[in-house]
């Protein structure tokens, strides 16, 4: 019996289901972007970015809007030797309106030195959704370095 193969995503319950019925979860579904009306996994976004060699670490954050819901915003941390310019911005764009959909291609890309973490290694997203809204960031104790 080979690897079984995802064929319909639900990404509202975080889960897929496969040609044969059965149903793959593919983790915690409280992380999700609404945008437009969609639902967007940040994880699916962030994962085709990280496809690219130009990228070394990708987050992505729903931003409030008020004619999208939210918007989504990713913020990339280059590999070294990459230099951030327009075409790159649009590459990046393309790249996952084509790998994922056009609904999940970001609206704003932010090229940034460092990705926030905290000790055990895991993405401070609230600390970048409160640093691009220019609001209060709160304890950054746990952070690294």
């Amino acid at each position: 019996m080979g690897q079984r193969r995802p064929t319909r995503k639900n990404l509202s319950t975080g889960t897929v289901c496969d040609a044969d019925g059965y149903f793959w979860f593919l983790g915690r579904n409280d992380d999700i972007v609404n945008t437009a009306g969609h639902l967007v996994s940040p994880f699916e976004v962030e994962s085709s970015l990280l496809e690219m060699e130009e990228v070394a670490e990708s987050a992505v954050v729903g931003i409030p809007d008020p004619l999208f819901f939210e918007k989504i915003v990713a913020f990339i941390h280059l590999r070294d030797g990459i230099t951030a310019t327009p075409q790159l911005e649009l590459k990046i764009r393309l790249h996952v309106s084509t790998g994922v959909s056009s609904v999940a291609t970001p609206q704003v890309v932010v090229f940034c030195d460092d990705i926030p973490k905290n000790n055990s290694g895991k993405i401070m997203r609230r600390i970048l959704k409160a640093r691009y809204m220019g609001t209060f960031v709160g304890d950054t104790s746990t952070l690294q370095g």
